[in-house]
C-alpha cells in the first residue's frame, strides 16, 4: 500500500466532524488565535470541513502545524499532504475530508478565506 493510500485510510477512519473538532481542540490547546471551523460539504467536493486559524508569528504557525500533525499521528491519523511549512506564512494540512489552514496574521487578512467561503456554515469560532 502506498503512503498516500495509507494516509487516506487512516484519515477516513474517523468521522469528518469529529476529526475537525479534534483539530480545533489541538489548535486551541496550542494557543492558536481566531480559530474558525467551516462546514463546506454542501458547497464543495474539496472537503467537508475547513479549519482556519492564526499564529502570532511564523514560528508559532510552524509549531501549530507540527503539534496538529504529531498529535493526530499519535492517534493513527496521518495527513495526505502538508504544504507551506518551510515558509510558515500559510501552512495547509490536508486530511482529506478536513483541510486545515494555518496563517500568519498578514496572510490571513490578505487571502480572506472566510470571505471566499462565506456561504459555508460556520460551526465554531474561538477568538
Amino acid at each position: 500500500m502506498t503512503d498516500l493510500a495509507e494516509a487516506a485510510k487512516h484519515t477516513n477512519a474517523q468521522d469528518p466532524g469529529e476529526l475537525a473538532h479534534r483539530i480545533v481542540n489541538v489548535a486551541s490547546d496550542k494557543k492558536a488565535s481566531d480559530i474558525v471551523l467551516l462546514r463546506t460539504a454542501e458547497i464543495t467536493t474539496m472537503a467537508d470541513y475547513f479549519v482556519i486559524a492564526s499564529g502570532r508569528s511564523e514560528t508559532q504557525v510552524q509549531a501549530l502545524s507540527k503539534a496538529i500533525v504529531d498529535e493526530l499521528r499519535d492517534e493513527g491519523i496521518k495527513p495526505i499532504g502538508v504544504e507551506g511549512r518551510s515558509s510558515a506564512r500559510w501552512v495547509l494540512l490536508d486530511y482529506g475530508s478536513v483541510i486545515v489552514h494555518l496563517f500568519a496574521p498578514e496572510e490571513r487578512e490578505y487571502y480572506g478565506l472566510e470571505r471566499l467561503w462565506s456561504e459555508a456554515t460556520q460551526v465554531a469560532r474561538l477568538v
